[in-house]
């Protein structure tokens, strides 16, 4: 809270530095346009050095015709320091109207990249149905799905103002059923993976809502999180919304432990049907215990791949100590999320095992048919002499 009330103060200075003298002024916002624009003729282009910096950066002067919005077809000239522009090129441009003072300015805001992002998305699901067949067409499905519950279930939820966990979770629990069911069909080994997985999320954000207040984490990690507050009246409710990213961000690796778990332990049941729940758990704990090794590695390695930008930032300008930099805010956010999701994807093995030798391991009598074992044992003796010749 202690920065957005930094923030709210910061804006208030900069509106109305003259005090009460202004403070009936009414706060009009800029209009801003996005708008596609095609580079006409580069102008003038040179190298200049930021005030205050050493570092050297391109500067274009260039003449754009706008594509398309109310504007189509005007011609503009832009003064460009964002990256480099060639004649012919497609971008978008953002139109800012000062309402004030009536000022309009043109800036380059992002290169047109959507061709390029939609072949690499094609790309994506050729090679998936070509390799993945039926299983593949079911996982796209799943995951068009996914973000359906995201963008329309979940996002808007959140700006509703409902509790960012709590729809977390039940958006979290839907994409799990969806994802499960479509991608491996209706069966009691899908259901088994559902449910530990169900019980791990809901675990875990219990456990997350914990932490974060154990941690005295503010949720304002990042700037985007203060804009978004303050574009929201300061009606999100941001320990909330940490919350809900650390379960979303959990939930890729969670589904492939779950269901690994659930698949192992109805292999162990089929090959050794005479064996006790007891011995099954602790077989597949056994091969769990391997993929918890390599998810917790690729979890972390994810998480520290995203900040690379930042932990660079840190180590090449900050002058304070390890300690201090891990106890701010940024650093401590990323770190409670990356321990939180490992512990997570940790405790998802042991009790998606445990849901499914309940429900797919038949309870066994006391005595064990020893005509049963016998004949496992010389079938088994069998298959080795086999493979021997």
């Amino acid at each position: 809270m202690k920065h957005f009330l930094i923030g709210i103060v910061v804006l208030i200075s900069t509106l109305f530095p003259m005090g009460g003298a202004l403070a009936q002024v009414e706060l009009i916002p800029d209009t801003v346009t996005m708008m596609k624009a095609k580079v006409v003729s580069i102008i003038k282009e040179e190298t200049r050095t930021i005030e205050g910096t050493n570092a050297r950066h391109s500067f274009q002067t260039i003449e754009v015709r706008i594509l398309d919005g109310d504007e189509e077809s005007k011609v503009v000239i832009v003064e460009n320091d964002y990256f480099n522009l060639d004649e012919g090129e497609v971008f978008y441009m953002m139109h800012t109207v000062d309402q004030f003072s009536g000022l309009d300015y043109y800036v380059v805001n992002d290169p047109y990249r959507l061709p390029q992002i939609f072949f690499l998305v094609g790309l994506f699901v050729v090679i998936v149905l070509i390799f993945g067949g039926k299983q593949g067409v079911r996982g796209l499905v799943s995951l068009v799905g996914s973000f359906l519950f995201i963008f329309y279930v979940l996002l808007p939820g959140i700006m509703n103002g409902y509790s960012p966990l709590l729809i977390t979770v039940v958006v979290s629990s839907l994409i799990i059923i969806l994802g499960s069911y479509v991608t491996h069909g209706l069966n009691r080994t899908t259901s088994a993976a559902v449910l530990g997985m169900i019980l791990t999320v809901t675990l875990t954000g219990a456990f997350a809502y914990f932490m974060v207040y154990f941690t005295r984490l503010s949720g304002f990690g990042s700037d985007e999180i203060v804009y978004l507050n303050l574009n929201a009246g300061g009606s999100i409710d941001v320990i909330g919304l940490l919350l809900g990213g650390i379960i979303i961000g959990l939930l890729g690796v969670l589904y492939d432990a779950a269901i690994g778990q659930s698949v192992s332990v109805d292999e162990l049941t089929r090959i050794a049907p005479h064996v006790p729940r007891k011995i099954i758990y602790q077989r597949a704990i056994r091969i769990g215990r391997e993929h918890i090794g390599a998810l917790v590695n690729t979890l972390a390695i994810a998480y520290v791949g995203a900040s690379l930008p930042l932990l660079l930032l840190f180590y090449q300008t900050s002058s304070s100590t390890l300690g201090q930099i891990i106890n701010t805010e940024i650093f401590a956010t990323e770190i409670v999320r990356i321990m939180i999701g490992s512990i997570g994807l940790v405790l998802a093995v042991p009790i998606t095992t445990l849901v499914s030798v309940f429900m797919l391991v038949k309870k066994l009598p006391l005595v064990v048919d020893s005509d049963i074992v016998n004949k496992e044992k010389e079938t088994l003796e069998h298959i080795v002499h086999t493979h021997k010749h």
